[in-house]
């Protein structure tokens, strides 16, 4: 199982079943502000669903193919950071993320990235990492500028969120860079 310690009170930890509870309140704690970005927030409505999604990036991870890790900060989950696929072929993957309301504002998010980026390049050994966000989700998209992640450009409509369209800003980090990189 995936555990990466950042420091004495920040660290990665992939979900588990026992995990379900303090997700479930997470995330229905932070749903308002979460949902502007999120569109399964709303789907998410018992304890089960959050077991459910648990189970699915066990799965995940068991077939080699990505993870979901809590970010964890003082003992407390703080929100949710992992690989949303991994394509072996072509030595890539993308990393999605998110953070209770309560945890914003505290560097976590920046920090819980770099350790995953650095755990794909070199652990992992792959070549690009790649993160979306939404073009006017200015918080998602400050944490992989403040990397030096690359903006590659705009994908038009790629998410539908509710009812209507969101336009997502492509940033990329090739394991070059990042070995080249400053904040490695």
């Amino acid at each position: 199982m995936f555990t990466y310690h950042m420091d004495d009170k920040t660290m990665l930890k992939m979900l588990d079943l026992r995990d379900s509870e303090r997700l479930f309140d997470l995330m229905i704690g932070s749903k308002e502000t979460l949902r502007e970005w999120l569109p399964f927030i709303d789907f998410t409505k018992t304890v089960s669903d959050t077991q459910n999604f648990i189970q699915s990036t066990m799965k995940q991870y068991s077939e080699n193919n990505g993870f979901q890790a809590g970010i964890w900060y003082e003992g407390n989950l703080a929100g949710v950071i992992g690989f949303h696929k991994i394509d072996w072929n072509n030595k890539s993957t993308s990393i999605g993320y998110w953070l209770g309301n309560d945890y914003v504002g505290l560097g976590l998010m920046t920090k819980s990235v770099k350790a995953l980026v650095d755990y794909a390049l070199k652990d992992l050994q792959l070549n690009r990492v790649e993160i979306r966000a939404a073009v006017e989700n200015k918080k998602s998209r400050a944490v992989p500028e403040r990397l030096g992640f690359t903006e590659e450009g705009c994908v038009r409509q790629s998410e539908w969120l509710y009812d209507h369209f969101v336009d997502h800003v492509v940033y990329g980090m090739l394991r070059s860079e990042w070995e080249n990189s400053k904040l490695k």
